[in-house]
């Protein structure tokens, strides 16, 4: 959906696409065509439109949707891709003559090839256009998503999981970076969780839309995914680039996206440039300033760490220095090593939860999709009130908030397993399953909104690089350590059982080592706030601009200065 120029959009008078009326809106789909002639049409659109309203009005207005939805859709294909292997876990057993040992490397492969990729895309993330950069990177999601329906034997189907892991890698660097300079640090557990909402939505696909069309056969149930991938890109790469640091942030009720190119001299000139680039390079404004934790540090007189205030302006900092500095931040350390646990459990579930469903309650796979459903919908309102708590704590002065609900749902999620794991009725094993599933997923949204309070905001892509490498690699051998560990105890129902029962023991870890953060994190939050005051971290990119060399006359509103 491209911004067209003012006097143009929607809001203006006669504005908006053919057939609509003087400014009327036409919604997120409203680009995509307008149902008329038939009555049942006019009625579907009518039904849209309600439901567009609805979730403008939970998001915060059109323009905070638009990039809500867009990027919650980006998570959803990755774990909906993941699930689908898993939903076709029989047929491709049979098909292909393989074993839950192979499954389980088909989705580890996809997995361990992004962990490698991760790294150099959270650099480009940090460096490059960033909605190209995904819009690409979705192209060719869909293309080698396509491309695993077309192939005959399990070494094709290997090679082009391989593609898939490379691509892959560019979402998580991008959506961290995206969140953090769209969207004010006070809320962002709120929208991280309506983001990761769409990565348990995706999974839920994964499991019910496209297992039942496994069912009947495989190969469509990787078309039936491909196709959206390219509508996705389509729509992703109509999204304005928004500038570094918080210029961009996007207000409730606000109706057009502001990119970078927006704010134009005119936002230059409100914004006041700092510093005197060299000829050609881009002009740098001051940024939107410390978050809300950074903020609470402050008032709490926590004092940084002097050893990691940087001084230095980040861009600069090469690939090595960047690890270093990232891996010495202890809180980052912990929420790292956190999540990969907890991820670890995630995708064993996403990878085999469908099959232990059906033979360890003993149910047909109607109902197997059904308590997956009952289950994915207690994730997805995990994920919304996780966030959403943390933010509130931190408001109330609870520094650590955002740490502490992370904590606490990581205890609270093994307590809930263990007699979900041991029971054979499905209606008792229910509840359990749905409380844990909530309290699973709900600590995600805050412990990622907890590491953009950590890291300056010049560093966020290539800090969540190296979390995804780190996270992912471990990530990738869940499939592989469920599907052999069960092959080992000798497959089938029981296999399964006691598999899940000792995979169990990564998230105590999980719950285990985030108490440590709840120590360092306020004071690592102080040295996040140290950097951004040391004038080297509040820095918003506003595109290339002509820059007269030293002792030229400089363009209007400009400060002076040196670099």
């Amino acid at each position: 959906m491209a911004e067209g120029p003012p006097g143009n959009g929607p809001n203006a008078p006669g504005g908006g696409p053919a057939g609509t009326s003087p400014g009327r809106r036409p919604g997120l789909l409203g680009e995509l065509g307008s149902p008329r002639g038939h009555r049942g049409r006019r009625a579907a659109r009518r039904v849209i439109e309600a439901a567009e309203q609805g979730l403008e009005q939970v998001l915060g207005g059109p323009a905070r949707t638009r990039v809500v939805v867009l990027l919650a859709c980006v998570l959803a294909l990755n774990s909906a891709d993941t699930a689908t292997v898993g939903a076709a876990a029989a047929p491709l057993r049979h098909a292909l003559r393989i074993s839950n040992t192979d499954i389980g490397v088909l989705v580890a492969v996809t997995a361990l090839v992004g962990a490698v990729a991760s790294v150099p895309f959270g650099v480009l993330v940090d460096r490059v256009h960033r909605i190209r950069l995904l819009t690409v990177a979705i192209v060719l999601w869909g293309v080698a998503t396509f491309a695993s329906a077309t192939v005959s034997t399990f070494g094709q189907l290997l090679l082009v999981r391989l593609g898939l892991g490379a691509v892959t890698a560019v979402s998580g660097p991008a959506v961290a970076s995206l969140v953090g300079d769209w969207f004010a640090p006070g809320e962002r557990g709120k929208v991280y969780g309506y983001v990761l909402a769409g990565e348990l939505l995706g999974a839920g696909v994964g499991f019910v839309v496209t297992g039942d069309v496994a069912a009947l056969s495989w190969r469509a149930a990787f078309v039936v995914l491909a196709i959206p991938a390219l509508l996705l890109a389509w729509a992703v790469g109509h999204l304005p680039e928004p500038a570094r640091g918080g210029a961009s942030h996007l207000q409730p009720g606000q109706r057009r996206l502001l990119g970078r190119r927006d704010l134009g001299e005119a936002g230059r000139r409100r914004l006041g440039a700092t510093r005197r680039p060299p000829f050609g390079e881009e002009v740098l404004v001051p940024s939107a300033g410390p978050t809300d934790a950074q903020q609470e540090a402050a008032r709490l007189g926590i004092e940084p760490d002097p050893r990691l205030v940087l001084r230095d302006d980040p861009r600069r900092m090469r690939l090595g220095q960047t690890v270093r500095y990232v891996l010495s931040v202890r809180t980052n350390v912990v929420i790292i090593i956190s999540s990969a646990c907890a991820y670890f459990f995630l995708a064993g579930v996403e990878t085999f939860g469908l099959e232990f469903a059906r033979g360890q309650y003993g149910v047909s796979q109607v109902v197997a999709d059904l308590l997956m459903l009952v289950v994915g919908a207690a994730a997805v309102a995990g994920v919304l009130v996780g966030g959403r708590v943390g933010d509130a704590l931190v408001r109330r002065h609870r520094i650590n908030g955002r740490v502490l609900v992370a904590t606490v749902c990581a205890f609270g999620t093994v307590v809930l397993f263990i007699p979900a794991v041991m029971t054979r009725s499905a209606v008792t094993a229910l509840p359990y399953v749905a409380a844990a599933g909530f309290l699973l997923t709900a600590q995600n949204p805050p412990m990622d909104a907890a590491r953009l309070d950590i890291m300056p905001s010049l560093l966020w892509g290539r800090a969540e690089g190296i979390r995804s490498f780190l996270r992912t690699g471990g990530q990738a051998l869940a499939p592989v350590v469920f599907g052999g560990l069960s092959d080992l105890l000798g497959g089938g129902r029981e296999g399964l059982q006691v598999t899940f029962g000792i995979m169990l023991l990564p998230l105590a870890v999980s719950g285990l080592i985030l108490l440590r953060a709840l120590r360092t994190y306020p004071k690592d939050v102080a040295t996040a706030a140290a950097s951004y005051r040391s004038g080297n971290e509040p820095t918003v990119v506003l595109g290339p601009v002509p820059v007269p060399p030293p002792g030229a006359a400089g363009p209007p509103g400009w400060l002076g200065g040196e670099r």
